[in-house]
């Protein structure tokens, strides 16, 4: 005859497996296949943190969060590196590097997050949303830039030219 209380141990056992999927890291904490392969980072890669030269180190794992991340909440008007609302402009190295103000470091792009502007840099623009402290914090932020930026400097087709005359 079973005991009275035999779901007690089925019940500790599922509630010790929920505390640790709410205790460790996010499984896409380590890197994934689209890091290592395309964005070839398997050690840590210097990227460029601002503009008077100084560099950050990004981990394939922090690379990592920064793509689900830029999946999340970037895919739907990012796809491939594009700009769907605008598609004369993408999140190509040139494009990032022309904008006004420039967005091609952690830093420039961490405050383009933080108050989305324009490309010409005159006014705000509400076709991203503005990411404030309370919603990503800085370190998260700064995985989204360094993914963005090195794709923007090695994946293949990364804003890739829609219109070829551009």
């Amino acid at each position: 005859m079973p005991h009275r209380f035999h779901w007690v141990r089925p019940f500790f056992l599922a509630l010790l497996v929920c505390l640790s999927v709410a205790i460790a890291p996010p499984a896409y904490a380590a890197a994934d296949a689209y890091v290592t392969r395309y964005l070839r980072v398997t050690e840590p890669v210097p990227l460029a943190l601002d503009e008077q030269g100084k560099t950050r180190l990004f981990a394939a794992a922090e690379l990592a969060v920064g793509k689900q991340l830029f999946e999340r909440h970037c895919l739907n008007c990012h796809v491939g590196g594009a700009t769907l609302p605008d598609p004369t402009v993408s999140l190509s190295l040139k494009d990032l590097q022309g904008a006004t103000p420039r967005r091609d470091t952690v830093s420039s792009l961490v405050a383009y997050f933080r108050q989305p502007m324009t490309y010409d840099g005159t006014e705000e623009t509400f076709w991203c949303r503005q990411v404030p402290e309370s919603w990503l914090p800085q370190a998260q932020v700064e995985s989204l830039a360094g993914f963005v930026l090195r794709a923007a400097q090695t994946a293949p087709g990364w804003g890739g030219a829609l219109f070829p005359d551009k």
